[in-house]
């Protein structure tokens, strides 16, 4: 039978009260006193329920997402996430926020931090940028005990709590084996189209199909990083030069977003048979799948990464660790074929696990 606040009391041979103060750590207690109930505690095997601690308490965990603003249809997705689970939590005492601030902008991810932390919040979970303000700021959140997540691109330097995201170095590995297969023998280099390498998914996943590519055959060039800041104005113009300056180019891997700009350049060109690997099944994506302009889509669930970070800021505020195996994040690959029916709010894939 798992021991009580009543056993505790027993054992120690002191009252009910005397044992609350200990366990919630307030003052007015010997330390000869306090010396029994801990040796009770440890003596009987006593696990408080932090839960239902706080409950009784009434306490309100206040959470804030901070997330890129702009058009990255898998950003809005995210955000769209984070505001259903506004709704969702509210007996759960748990207030949500969300923060938005310019993609890949470091100060202002650093500000949106250290104002959360000003604002005595619980925990926070931020799409990090790789940038040394950006790893103090997260240390500084460390040093007050205010809890911290890295969403979709982590920044493991830093004393962040935990990452919810994919394996992005095993994602790119994952499209460069797609891609190695996919051509097989056809010559061409191949072209890369990224958002910006200062965020951490980004640079990993390059990695990742950089690695698949050198191991492949007698290794296939890799042409240099073409950086559209997941602007699909910026990604048409910069995929529409590349198409022309590399007339024998072989297939496209887009790492990030601007994806809308990927598809409507390669309309415009018209070139068939080009192999092309995009991430994150959002409307362009899912637009160029069923048209036969993109072969395939690698796909994490943005659901289960803001469903996941919630859970995780909540433990850690309360001093307690995650359940590992729920918190991981898997990777989806998706063709044509096997597409799912989009959500009718995001148009994203639906949710799925977690």
């Amino acid at each position: 039978m798992r021991p009580t606040v009543h056993d505790i009391a027993a054992s120690a041979g002191v009252s009910l009260a005397t044992v609350d103060r200990v366990l919630n750590a307030r003052p007015g207690v010997r330390a000869v006193t306090r010396a029994k109930v801990e040796a009770a505690i440890e003596r009987l095997g006593y696990v408080r329920d932090v839960a239902a601690a706080n409950l009784a308490k009434g306490r309100i965990y206040p959470l804030v997402f901070i997330i890129p603003e702009g058009e990255n249809p898998f950003m809005r997705g995210l955000e769209a996430e984070v505001r259903q689970a506004m709704d969702r939590v509210t007996f759960d005492r748990t207030s949500i926020s969300v923060v938005n601030v310019p993609p890949f902008d470091a100060h202002a991810l650093a500000a949106a931090i250290d104002a959360a932390v000003a604002g005595e919040v619980a925990g926070i979970a931020a799409v990090a940028v790789d940038a040394p303000e950006v790893v103090d700021a997260i240390d500084r959140a460390h040093a007050e005990g205010v809890a911290f997540v890295t969403l979709v691109s982590d920044l493991a330097s830093s004393r962040r709590d935990h990452f919810c995201g994919v394996d992005n170095v095993a994602a790119g590995r994952t499209a460069g084996s797609l891609m190695a297969r996919f051509l097989g023998d056809r010559e061409g280099p191949v072209a890369v189209l990224a958002g910006s390498m200062r965020v951490r998914d980004h640079s990993e996943r390059l990695s990742g199909f950089s690695a698949v590519m050198a191991e492949a055959g007698c290794g296939r060039h890799v042409l240099d990083v073409l950086e559209g800041q997941d602007d699909p104005v910026r990604a048409r113009a910069l995929v529409a030069r590349c198409l022309a300056e590399f007339p024998g180019l072989a297939g496209i891997y887009s790492l990030g977003a601007g994806n809308a700009g990927l598809v409507a350049a390669l309309e415009a060109a018209g070139r068939p048979g080009l192999c092309v690997i995009a991430h994150e099944l959002t409307p362009p994506t899912r637009a160029g799948l069923e048209s036969g302009i993109v072969d395939a889509v690698l796909h994490q669930d943005a659901g289960h990464e803001v469903r996941s970070a919630i859970r995780v800021l909540r433990a850690k505020a309360d001093g307690m660790k995650p359940v590992a195996a729920q918190e991981r994040i898997r990777i989806d690959i998706f063709i044509k074929e096997n597409l799912p029916p989009p959500d009718p709010e995001t148009g994203t894939a639906l949710a799925g696990e977690g």
